[in-house]
This record gives structure tokens, C-alpha cells and sequence, in this order.
């Protein structure tokens, strides 16, 4: 009899529980895992439809090389020497910095994608692109400034949390902690505790709050430093914190003590005994920020973070129950990379260095098509579609066609993959062992483990097992002793102990500890990614390791062996930690644990932003008077990994959301055709009368635009989105508020 087995979503950073029917090798049944411990039962629309992931008809089943007439296919071990002989040749004449690495793929798989990291680390370049580049780098820039390490990563202590200020963050649609709907439900529900939406639009999540603050678009902020400055003015910042715990706040004070909070706020449009309220709520209970994309790809993203950890630590809010509270994982986000310190690479062309390890994908094509010595000439994708998930689509198809050598890796033909010199096709979320580390639980650490559900094509392999092989080939894997491949055969805490002296005699074994693993578990699990997760929590740091031992996990070797084994044992996902709630401070990494605000560049930009500044900077272009919001987040969305049309069959998709006042003035009614258009080009897309929107803003989705046969579904917003609208220091994209004029055809 087929039965349900557990497993997880793999298309955003939730992970939410899932449990999936079997037949025929194909899904045919999902349906939401009640034993998931951290789920408990919920799934949004996308998590049950991830049969459309899993069949469609663009797979890929066998290694691809580009000829004359079109893709031919061959085997591995020549897909793998060819690969491997170009690339040798690119690095060995233009040294390390002439390969670049984009990585993503969906939120539920991360663990393989570590195999790709390490591959481009130790072939000598750092330069990795990623979605974080896109999203979440000056977020993480500034708590590298603030609190002495990048990866470092808050979040509300939501079960605790009396108000929640969501600040550009329309959870409803885009989530962000777990179970979200059923939370922001239970949370509009309870009178003793509040939401505040910061949102320019009536957004999907702004219908369940206490207070909606319909601020100008982009004029975030100076809605922040009037926040600061009205708790300042009105004695309402937490004294004992600023002392005990910061340095640099008394320049803030000193600045925003003469600030015109009521001019600021007209500029806001906003009311100011509104936003006072805010204020007086936020200072008065347990409260918390919960910012997102609608900030972090606008306009002053970087210096709007700033601002949200400044008023994060006056009201000290941070580490404090039911604030923000930094959250465990066990694999770290990133690495710490200053831009200060020599040893931090920046992209030549453009000059921005890595942030938390990464690049912002806005500045890629540039790079590649700099004309300099020094450019990027090949480029490894793992995972990703930049042709429809990054700004500035035509940009990246005249940069990736100029390429000496791309290369592919991905489960679908997308529309990246059909420039690509070479395609390999990796196994997909449930013909792999993978996960997410991103669990936003507190004080827990959340951990599941997916199992293969579906058994792959033959010639498909798991994204570990490719980049692996491609290591080899390449030469930068370390001899690895019989010895140590025999171990692995045996006991979990003898053979960590073999990998700690060989790693001790073989310094550069740890930089490629996921290819080891791969070669010596991994030939025993049969699974290098499963191999590798063992890895990841026998190299644990010392702070993760105690959290393990107080969920009851034993200190010493044999933690990792039981911890991997207790993991493979409960697919519903298990506790793997348990942080002290009382010391949540201790995360903090500068040299003498305290938070700093003492950064001249923020500080400068900060002082730049005023009410003067902002009306003349904000006024509408005559020739394009709209705003756009590139990337709207809906039911109907899933970025570009649901490609086959068939799982939102019966929904209108791609539209663009048209507020009734505009589609009067231009004479447009729902379902007629318009051109939208901005700098960087134009579309004819479906106009959708929509409540969600606010009049002067459009609405479009990311995510469309996808080629599948001979049908394209729905407009490709990165046509009208241009790389060089970015913020200064991140290279974050302001695709929140981009100037666009629609017109009626």
C-alpha cells in the first residue's frame, strides 16, 4: 500500500513540513506534515504544488554540450575532462579572478550548495555571486559596523513579541518566519498586542495591522530618524541599554536632538501624532522589527538599516525578550569580510567589495564586459537563473554570451542554462539528500533533514557528487590516506578523530573538508551531501556545540554521530539546539562586546538625508511619473522555480496591479493591454485593477517571463529594471522604486 512520507518544501527559506504520496515514481499526492516540529501542519499554495517542480517537461537528464546545431548530449567523464581542461587553461593564463561563481537555487537547497562555494574558494577566487548580494548585504554590512561580524543575523522573538513593527515587510505574501499566516492572524486577533505595518501600498499583511503608516514611497529613512528623534524629544529611550551596552550613540542624539521631525513627516506624508503613537507603543511593551525587501531594495537601504539598528538599540530592544534576538544555525551565513581588511576582494570593475563573502549580482555583466585584463571570462551557475532573476536581463545576456566558458548546473533547462557552453543535471529537492539552515526559531535550533522521495534519472547526480568531481579533476583535492577512507567505514567518533590529525597534516584539507567527506563518507553514505552534514557538526563552533548539549545532545566525539543519527531518524525535522535566552548578548563579536554606532560613513550619509534633500529627490520625473514595484510577492509567485505554467492553471499571472485612480486617467480597464516603461526598457503586460496598490505605484511580479516550449509565461520584470539603480555601498537593486510611465495601447 503507498503511504505519505515526510519531507520538506523546498522552494523558500521556511522549509515548511510536507508529506508526499509516491506512485509511479511521481508525486500524486501533498499534503501539510502535522508532526513537523517547527510547521506544525501549516504550508502556503506553492508548498502543495511541488509536484509542478519536480515533473516538467524542461528537466534535465544528461550532461549537455553547446555545438553548432544546438545542445548535444555526452557522458560525465567527458562533460567532466572538458569542463575541467577549459577552465585549467581560463585560470592557468588569467589566474583566479577570471572565474566568478553565481550561486542560489531555492531556500531548502542549501546543503549542496556549500559543495559550490568550496569549489570556487579553493580554485583561488572569491568572487561568488548570490541572491544574498541582491537582497540582504547592506542589511549585513552594517551588522558587521554594529556588532563585529556580517553573518550575524536578528530577528523578533515572536512568540514573545507584544508589538511587531514590520518595517517594507508584507509577510502575508513573502512570509519570513514560520507559519506566518496563522501568526500574523493570532497576532491581529490578541487586543493586548499590536502590528504596525510600515508600507507605502495597502499591502496583503497591512490589512491585519493595528496601524498602518502609508508612507511616501522610498522615504523610509526619514520616517526612521523622525522616529528616533520623537523618542528622544519625548524621554522615552532605554538609558540603562545605551550605557551598559553601546558606544557612539551620543553623536546620534546630538544630531537628531535639532531635527524637524514635523517637516521630515510631511515629506512622509504622514501624520505626526500617528507616528508619535508608533512610537509611544513601540517604547512602551515588548517589541520587535521585522524589515524586508521593501526596504532592502529601496532607496537608502543601506543607511536604512543603520537606522533600524540605532532605534533597535535606544528602545533596547536587541537581546531582549520579545525583541529582536539573534537565532542559531548550523552553518554560518557567510564569512566576516570587512571591507577594511586587505584581504577582502572587491570586483574590479566597480570597485564593491564582498560583503558576508558575497557580490551583488547588479554588478556581474559589468565585470564581465569591462574590456579590462583583469575581467571575469568564466562563470560556474549553480543553481540559479540570473537571465530572469536579476536586474538588467539584456545586460546579462550580451555579458554571458561574451563569456570564454559558462557553465550550467541546474535541474531544468532555464533560460541561463541555453547560453551555457555545458549543462549538468543535478537531482532536485527530493532526489537528494539537502535541507535549509535558515531556522528563525528562538531559543531553539530547528534542523530537517529531506530524504530522496523520487528515484532520480540515471545520468542526474546530487549537486555535491558534481562539484566534487569536478574538484578532482581540477586538482585542488588533497591526497586523502586508505586509512582514512577505511575509517569512515567504522565508528563516527574514531573516524572524526582520524579527520582531526590528518586535517592538522594536511592544513588545505579543510578548506576542501566538503570533497573529503564526499570521498571517504560519502562513499559510505552513498550520499556526499549527507556525508557533509556530518561534517558540519563535527566542525561546529563551541557555541552551537553547547546548544546541542543543552538540548540533550552529549559533549564530546560522539556529539555529531548522534545528533546525525537522531536527524535521519525523525524526517519530520528535530531540536537540534536550545540558546540561552539570557546571553544572547554574547553574539555580539566586537573586541569588548559592545554595540558600536561610531561608523563615519553611515553617520555622514545619515546627516545627508533631510527633509530638504528628500523633497527634491523624491519628486516625480514628468517623463516617468509611476512608480514600480519590480518584484512583487504573491500567491501566484515562486520566483523561477516553478517553471511549468500548469501549477497556477485557472489564475491570472504576471499582471500588473494598477491602482483605479491611474486606470481611469489613462482610460484602461482590467484585462486591457499596456505598455509599461522605464530607463531601462519597456513591456506590454495585462493590466489588473488591484487593492493592493496605492495610486502612482505599479505592481509586477518576479518570477515570469519564463521560456517553457513554445509558450513564454507571463512579462519578465528585469527587462525594466536597470543594473546601475543601486545602493552605493551594496550594490543592492532599488527595485522598490523605479521610475516607470504606463501607457494605454
Amino acid at each position: 500500500m503507498t503511504t505519505f512520507q515526510k519531507t520538506g518544501c523546498g522552494l523558500c527559506l521556511q522549509s515548511c513540513g510536507l508529506e508526499i504520496m509516491v506512485e509511479n515514481n511521481r508525486i500524486v499526492k501533498v499534503r501539510p506534515d502535522k508532526d513537523n516540529l517547527r510547521s506544525q501542519g501549516y504550508v502556503c499554495r506553492k508548498g502543495m504544488k511541488i509536484a509542478h517542480l519536480q515533473h516538467n517537461a524542461q528537466r534535465l537528464t544528461r550532461p549537455l554540450k553547446k555545438m553548432a546545431g544546438g545542445f548535444e548530449p555526452l557522458d560525465w567523464d567527458n562533460a567532466l575532462g572538458e569542463i575541467s581542461e577549459k577552465l585549467k587553461g581560463i585560470l592557468k593564463q588569467h589566474g583566479p579572478e577570471s572565474l566568478a561563481l553565481v550561486a542560489g537555487g531555492s531556500g531548502g537547497c542549501q546543503l549542496g550548495g556549500r559543495f559550490s562555494g568550496r569549489l570556487l574558494f579553493s580554485l583561488g577566487s572569491k568572487y561568488l555571486y548570490t541572491a544574498l548580494g541582491q537582497e540582504w548585504t547592506g542589511r549585513q554590512h552594517v551588522r558587521g559596523k554594529v556588532y563585529g561580524n556580517q553573518p550575524l543575523f536578528h530577528h523578533p522573538d515572536h512568540h514573545r513579541t507584544e508589538v511587531l513593527l514590520g518595517l517594507g515587510w508584507n509577510g502575508w505574501s513573502s512570509h519570513g518566519m514560520p507559519r506566518t499566516r496563522a501568526y500574523l492572524k493570532a497576532l491581529s486577533e490578541d487586543p493586548d498586542r499590536h502590528l504596525i505595518i510600515i508600507d507605502p501600498r495597502p499591502s496583503e499583511t497591512a490589512r491585519y495591522a493595528d496601524i498602518h503608516l502609508a508612507l511616501t514611497p522610498g522615504s523610509d529613512a526619514l520616517l526612521l530618524k523622525a522616529m528616533i528623534a520623537i523618542i528622544l524629544e519625548q524621554g522615552w529611550q532605554d538609558e540603562d541599554f545605551i550605557r551598559d551596552h553601546t558606544d557612539g550613540l551620543a553623536e546620534v542624539t546630538a544630531i537628531l536632538s535639532e531635527f524637524p521631525i514635523k517637516e521630515a513627516l510631511s515629506v512622509c506624508g504622514l501624520d505626526y501624532e500617528q507616528v508619535k503613537e508608533v512610537c509611544r507603543l513601540f517604547t512602551s511593551r515588548r517589541s520587535a522589527v521585522m524589515s524586508d525587501l521593501g526596504v532592502l531594495m529601496n532607496r537608502h537601504s543601506t543607511l536604512v538599516s543603520f537606522l533600524e539598528e540605532i532605534l533597535l538599540a535606544v528602545t533596547g530592544r536587541m537581546g531582549a525578550a520579545g525583541g529582536n534576538v539573534f537565532t542559531g544555525t548550523l552553518s554560518p551565513y557567510g564569512v566576516h569580510t570587512p571591507a577594511e581588511d586587505p584581504a577582502t576582494w572587491r570586483t574590479r570593475a566597480t570597485d564593491i567589495p564582498a560583503i558576508m563573502g558575497v557580490f551583488p549580482p547588479n554588478v556581474l555583466p559589468e565585470e564581465i564586459d569591462s574590456g579590462r585584463a583583469d575581467r571575469i571570462r568564466a562563470v560556474i551557475v549553480s543553481g540559479a537563473n540570473p537571465l530572469r532573476s536579476y536586474a538588467d536581463t539584456k545586460a546579462y545576456e550580451r555579458a554571458f554570451k561574451n563569456l570564454d566558458l559558462l557553465v550550467v548546473v541546474d535541474v531544468a533547462l532555464s533560460e541561463t542554462a541555453a547560453l551555457a557552453h555545458y549543462v549538468l543535471p543535478s537531482r532536485t529537492a527530493y532526489e537528494s539528500f539537502d535541507n535549509s539552515f535558515w531556522s528563525f526559531n528562538f531559543p531553539e535550533i530547528f534542523f530537517q533533514l529531506r530524504h530522496p522521495v523520487i528515484e532520480p534519472a540515471p545520468e542526474t547526480r546530487e549537486l555535491g557528487w558534481i562539484m566534487t568531481s569536478l574538484a578532482k579533476r581540477l586538482g585542488v583535492v588533497p591526497p586523502i590516506p586508505q586509512s582514512l577512507k577505511e575509517a569512515a567505514r567504522g565508528d563516527l567518533g574514531e573516524f572524526g578523530k582520524q579527520l582531526g590529525g590528518y586535517i592538522k597534516a594536511t592544513p588545505q584539507a579543510m578548506l576542501t573538508l566538503p570533497f573529503v567527506l564526499a570521498e571517504t563518507l560519502g562513499e559510505v553514505m552513498a550520499s556526499p551531501h549527507q556525508a557533509f552534514l556530518w561534517g558540519l557538526l563535527w566542525s561546529a563552533p563551541a557555541p552551537i556545540k553547547e546548544a546541542m548539549a543543552r538540548a540533550g545532545f552529549p559533549e564530546g566525539p560522539d556529539q555529531a554521530g548522534v545528533a546525525l543519527k537522531a536527524i535521519l531518524e525523525n524526517r519530520q525535522g528535530i531540536w537540534l539546539g536550545l540558546l540561552d535566552p539570557d546571553r544572547n548578548l554574547d553574539f555580539v563579536a566586537t573586541n569588548d562586546n559592545r554595540i558600536l554606532f561610531n561608523d563615519p560613513e553611515l553617520m555622514d550619509w545619515m546627516i545627508h538625508v533631510t527633509p530638504q534633500s528628500e523633497t527634491l529627490d523624491l519628486a516625480p520625473d514628468p517623463a516617468f511619473p509611476l512608480v514600480l514595484m519590480a518584484g512583487w510577492h504573491m500567491d501566484a509567485t515562486a520566483n523561477t522555480l516553478m517553471r511549468d505554467p500548469a501549477w497556477n492553471r485557472g489564475r491570472r499571472v504576471g499582471c500588473l496591479a494598477v491602482h483605479t485612480d491611474d486606470a481611469e486617467n489613462l482610460g484602461l480597464t482590467d484585462g486591457d493591454k499596456a505598455l509599461l516603461i522605464t530607463k531601462a526598457g519597456q513591456v506590454e503586460a495585462e493590466v489588473q485593477i488591484n487593492p493592493f496598490t496605492r495610486a502612482g505605484m505599479v505592481l509586477m511580479p518576479q518570477g515570469f517571463g519564463l521560456d517553457f516550449g513554445d509558450e513564454t509565461v507571463g512579462v519578465n520584470v528585469n527587462l525594466l529594471t536597470d543594473a546601475g539603480h543601486r545602493d552605493r555601498l551594496a550594490g543592492t537593486p532599488y527595485h522598490r522604486r523605479v521610475p516607470c510611465r504606463l501607457e494605454r495601447i
